[in-house]
């Protein structure tokens, strides 16, 4: 790698980094503005939002790399181009191809950083990211076991062996304490509907009170429990896709399809995943075109507006194709990679068109 290559990985990395921090911060406020709203539910307070946005924060820095590394490489390039640099590393040796070579050296660094955090950081600190949430804004407190999910409210302790596609609960156990945490009462339901309002109704209970003098045992039909416990904290139990590992989610859905059970929501996540890399390369790849292609003296803020149209453009894209392989339950792979051989292809040709 000589001189001039190594200059031109060196900027396009720093000009990625600080568009990666710049659309971080601005996700980061967004969010931020959007917890605001639950704040004081429950002890949801600005230590919590704070430690969820700093736990949310790999998972986005996953996916801000592409966009990122367009904006980057459109604002280092185009500066470049205008201040005539691009010119002159031509006249001293340097080809289009090799400046194109340079571009995807940068991107091969920007995607090593972005795999390790998105499969060694990022599932494990959305899943507790999602717990801290949950848990503060419903004043619960909850483990997983082997037996199931446990939660705490005030003085009784829930057990949840299972939890159905519904959001409906199965094999509820509640241990209720007295003042001197001494069991008082043992309550087993078969099932668990939420009615809203913080009630729930158990069907097929069985309880047992418990006291000093005797055991009294009783049966009932249904009954309704009123608790704070709402659906959503246990939402983070049901497993998903962004909170998964490329092997983790490969795992997932040979699991699904081993119980004859749908997996196209991971079978996608998996492959889209495996894609994500690849999109780095080919924002990279657009880049060149309206750098090479395009007029000098083009203001920052033009190709800056031009890489947020392609970019949201191609989200828009990579969405709806996803949403129609989901429903129509096309190949995975295909789905996943279509929008960005397409967006691939489009940028290959616009750029043999302007070196042309």
């Amino acid at each position: 790698m000589n001189v001039l290559t190594r200059y031109l990985v060196k900027e396009i990395l720093k000009g990625s980094l600080i568009a990666i921090l710049f659309l971080l911060t601005l996700f980061n406020l967004f969010t931020f503005t959007d917890e605001m709203k639950d704040l004081g539910r429950g002890s949801y307070g600005l230590k919590e939002i704070a430690l969820y946005l700093a736990l949310t924060s790999p998972r986005v820095f996953y996916e801000l790399v592409p966009a990122s590394a367009l904006l980057g490489s459109l604002f280092i390039l185009g500066a470049m181009a205008n201040n005539r640099e691009l010119i002159a590393m031509q006249a001293a040796g340097l080809s289009v191809p090799g400046i194109i070579r340079a571009v995807m050296a940068a991107g091969a660094v920007l995607v090593i950083v972005s795999i390790g955090v998105g499969e060694c950081v990022a599932p494990l600190a959305e899943r507790q990211a999602q717990l801290i949430k949950s848990v503060a804004k419903h004043d619960a407190v909850q483990t997983h076991t082997l037996y199931g999910i446990w939660l705490r409210e005030k003085n009784k302790f829930i057990n949840v062996r299972k939890i159905e596609d519904n959001g409906d609960l199965a094999d509820i156990s509640i241990y209720e304490l007295d003042e001197n945490r001494r069991l008082q009462s043992t309550l087993h339901a078969d099932h668990a509907s939420f009615l809203g309002k913080e009630q729930w109704q158990l069907q097929q209970i069985r309880q047992s009170d418990i006291s000093k003098e005797k055991m009294r045992a009783a049966a009932f039909p249904e009954q309704r429990l009123n608790s704070s416990i709402a659906p959503e904290i246990l939402d983070i139990t049901v497993v998903s896709p962004d909170n998964l590992s490329v092997l983790e989610l490969a795992r997932y859905a040979d699991f699904l399809k081993r119980n004859h059970q749908k997996s196209q929501v991971f079978d996608l996540a998996l492959w889209s995943r495996l894609v994500n890399p690849f999109v780095t390369f080919v924002m990279l790849m657009i880049s060149a075109p309206f750098v090479i292609g395009v007029r000098r003296g083009i203001s920052v803020g033009a190709r800056m507006i031009i890489g947020v149209v392609i970019g949201l453009g191609f989200n828009i894209i990579d969405k709806i194709v996803g949403h129609l392989g989901l429903i129509y339950e096309l190949n995975a792979p295909l789905t996943a990679l279509f929008p960005s051989l397409l967006t691939f292809l489009a940028a290959y040709w616009a750029l043999r068109r302007s070196y042309a």
